[in-house]
């Protein structure tokens, strides 16, 4: 459990390392995702034993993602002055979002579906 945490963890500091030392406008998380799915690319290829057991730490922050959103949920009544004074703005971005999101997965599914149907 600690390896596979290690390696979650390693992810996303090399994203927070790769999107503030190269100044991109990406957020670190994000770039640790991306090395995450490279981690286990490679690891099918050579399979380390450290690799191979990413998915006890991921079952397990998956089983408490929800006490994930404390933080959040702290920083937006932290901040109900902002919400109170944006919230037409932010009520229109989180509407797009959402619709652009369900587009782009449907279509994602459409493609994934037609070339598991063709292969």
């Amino acid at each position: 459990m600690i390896g596979s945490l290690a390696v979650i963890l390693g992810c996303q500091l090399l994203g927070e390392v790769v999107a503030r030392g190269l100044g991109l406008p990406v957020p670190g998380p994000v770039l640790g995702m991306a090395a995450m799915v490279g981690v286990l690319w490679l690891r099918d290829r050579f399979a380390p034993p450290l690799l191979a057991g990413v998915e006890p730490a991921g079952r397990f922050l998956l089983a408490h993602l929800s006490l994930l959103f404390v933080p959040a949920g702290v920083g937006v009544v932290g901040n109900l002055e902002v919400l109170a004074a944006e919230w037409l703005a932010l009520a229109v971005a989180l509407g797009v979002s959402t619709v652009l999101t369900l587009v782009v997965s449907v279509v994602t599914f459409r493609a994934v579906a037609r070339r598991m149907g063709q292969a």
